[in-house]
């Protein structure tokens, strides 16, 4: 088992909270961390029909059936949302630590059912694919960006040594027949897949939508309820702009982001390392991949992300902005493995604007050795896992 960051979190918020819920996408490795971390409670699936059954029937029967001494860890809760209510009588009944224990793979179903009931009473921690920091614990970084990039990092490509190709294709062929399919809005899952590449072609870019819809042939309000269907499913992320301190200088609209990249290059019939180094969307997956990374770093040290990015209404950018109290530090991606001045130039940029403070920019890029430069500190992206944790901690990323 690759040992996951939230298992340090769990140990604290178990001892804290009667309830806590593990959200996430489909084969994130929830069900592995939570069976593994509270091993001693009882564990139910709500995928298989004859326990949803019992869960939706007779809920206190359930419960009581299913509870052990220790508590109980409820798989796919979202199945049977009404048995919240229930769990939190038993919690202000028993008051006992860590004895509830969710998951959830349709974000949108379980947090409405978790605010209406259980707010107050439940931690609430989400879990991404693999991340940079647990691949290099386990010694299971490739050396190369392109590869890691192409394959993803669901944990079944790597304990299990299932291709890339095959677990995507199956993956994204499940999520439409069996998750959309529970969604009302979704009329027609051949347009909703179609959809669903047009969202891969544009990653990295601003999201218009009523350029989506037109070319997927639905109105800009089907396009936002569907692009909001992608994110409660935990397929794509939208990162939105910094604006403090900049007024009408900038654009406000987010940009649209894979939560994993091996998704995305499935849905843009990739299929190789050197089909994808080739690709016009190279940069732009490239700079998916390590943002989502930045966003499972925050999820990873159950705190809410700080993450943004900059562009003013000239075309300047910044790939990416960390909020760290009252300081900015602002973040360059950059795909090549040769520094070159041109990752640079935009900070120079942000500099004379004199909007607010910055913190040692960074650019993160995609060679494999850390560098110091005099106008920002150079990270390899095999180094750019803990970025997150050494900003919030004020250290600075140890040379390589």
């Amino acid at each position: 088992m690759i040992k996951r960051d939230l298992t340090s979190v769990l140990k604290d918020l178990e001892k804290q909270f009667a309830a806590i819920a593990v959200l996430g996408p489909r084969q994130s490795g929830k069900t592995t961390l939570v069976q593994s971390f509270f091993s001693k409670h009882n564990y139910v699936n709500l995928e298989e029909l004859d326990i949803r059954a019992q869960a939706l029937d007779d809920p206190r029967k359930f419960l009581q059936n299913f509870t052990n001494e220790f508590g109980i860890v409820i798989d796919e809760v979202q199945h049977a949302p009404g048995l919240l209510s229930y769990i939190q009588t038993i919690i202000d009944r028993e008051k006992k630590k860590g004895f509830f224990i969710i998951t959830g793979s349709q974000n949108i179903l379980v947090n409405e059912a978790v605010t209406q009931t259980l707010a107050g009473r439940i931690a609430i921690l989400r879990l991404l694919p693999l991340s940079l920091h647990e691949l290099k614990k386990a010694s299971l970084l490739p050396k190369n960006i392109d590869e890691i990039v192409f394959s993803g990092t669901y944990p079944r490509i790597f304990d299990e040594k299932i291709p890339p190709v095959t677990l995507h294709k199956n993956y994204i062929s499940s999520y439409i027949e069996r998750d959309v399919r529970q969604l009302k809005n979704i009329f027609d899952l051949h347009i909703f897949q179609k959809f669903m590449q047009l969202c891969a072609g544009r990653t990295g870019q601003i999201l218009n939508l009523e350029s989506l819809g037109n070319d997927v042939g639905i109105d800009h309000k089907t396009a936002r309820s569907w692009i909001s269907v992608l994110e409660a499913s935990y397929i794509i992320f939208l990162l939105y702009p910094y604006y403090k301190n900049f007024g009408k200088r900038i654009i406000k609209s987010p940009k649209l982001y894979f939560i994993d990249t091996g998704i995305a290059c499935s849905l843009l019939n990739i299929k190789s390392e050197q089909e994808l180094s080739s690709h016009y969307l190279y940069g732009g997956l490239v700079e998916s991949f390590i943002i989502s990374d930045l966003l499972k770093q925050f999820y990873n040290g159950d705190q809410k992300p700080s993450l943004y990015f900059w562009r003013d209404h000239q075309g300047n950018e910044i790939d990416c902005f960390i909020e760290a109290g009252e300081s900015i530090v602002p973040i360059e991606i950059k795909a090549g493995q040769t520094i070159n001045e041109s990752y640079f130039k935009q900070f120079s940029y942000l500099e004379a604007l004199e909007s607010f403070p910055i913190k040692e920019p960074m650019v993160i890029y995609g060679g494999d050795q850390n560098r110091s430069w005099q106008k920002a500190e150079v990270i390899s992206w095999q180094h750019a896992g803990e970025i997150v944790e050494n900003i919030m901690k004020n250290k600075k990323i140890d040379k390589m």
